[in-house]
């Protein structure tokens, strides 16, 4: 798959399971769907899901999915598989599939997830995501995973979590902008305050690190061990 991420949550796996299974729980910490509801279904079939991101107050993009898990496997792991698509035209992911995997260990859950899409917009889209938006998806994926092993593990709500990692990055900011407007004194001043305090405050937001009770995308694996290979579940799903 192209993207993967892996993080160790010390909690039960019930717990886990179920924050990440049940809609209204999941989008509360996934930072890359604003809303996610399950769709009808009969008996046996699987899953049908709706999801939506809202890129801008006034821009919302949404599309459909189709899901399946397993909660009985050899060693007490578990999977859950899914294909998605989006037929919104200023949606850059076409359609995609991937899985969650729960690994039960000694003290906790590993937990993760590989997943892959097909963008649209031709050559252009091809080149927006390999510069900017995988990346950028791979961030909040891990940034999401981290930000729920808060909540599983310390029992920091998503909401908390949330605004307690923009209180971080909002001193961050100023660390670098406040001594950058010192650059209008004299150039004496400037070459004895404002460069030096420039320099430390970048230092600073960039090697400080972050608190233990705000998300941080850095602790989560990011690539993926050898012999990874998508679950047998996958394929038994269609396009939806």
């Amino acid at each position: 798959m192209g993207l993967y991420i892996e993080t160790r949550v010390r909690a039960d796996l019930e717990t886990v399971w179920e924050r990440t299974q049940e809609p209204e729980r999941h989008q509360r910490w996934d930072l890359r769907f604003t809303e996610i509801s399950y769709l009808p279904r009969a008996e046996g079939e699987p899953q049908h899901f709706r999801y939506a991101t809202r890129v801008l107050p006034f821009l919302t993009v949404a599309g459909t999915g189709v899901s399946a898990g397993e909660r009985h496997r050899a060693g007490g792991e578990r999977v859950s598989a899914l294909r998605f698509a989006s037929p919104h035209p200023l949606s850059l992911l076409a359609e995609g599939s991937g899985y969650w995997r729960y690994v039960p260990t000694a003290d906790g859950v590993r937990f993760l997830t590989g997943y892959d899409y097909r963008p649209r917009w031709g050559l252009l889209g091809r080149a927006v995501d390999r510069l900017a938006f995988r990346p950028l998806m791979g961030w909040a994926t891990a940034w999401s995973f981290d930000r729920l092993r808060l909540w599983c593990e310390r029992g920091i709500t998503p909401e908390h979590s949330r605004n307690r990692w923009l209180l971080e990055l909002l001193v961050r900011v100023l660390l670098v902008a406040v001594p950058v407007t010192l650059t209008g004194l004299p150039l004496g001043l400037v070459a004895l305050y404002a460069v030096p305090l420039t320099v430390l405050g970048l230092a600073a937001a960039v090697l400080v690190p972050p608190s233990s009770r705000a998300p941080a995308a850095r602790r989560c694996l990011r690539t993926a061990p050898a012999r990874t290979r998508e679950p047998r579940l996958l394929a038994t799903l269609e396009q939806p």
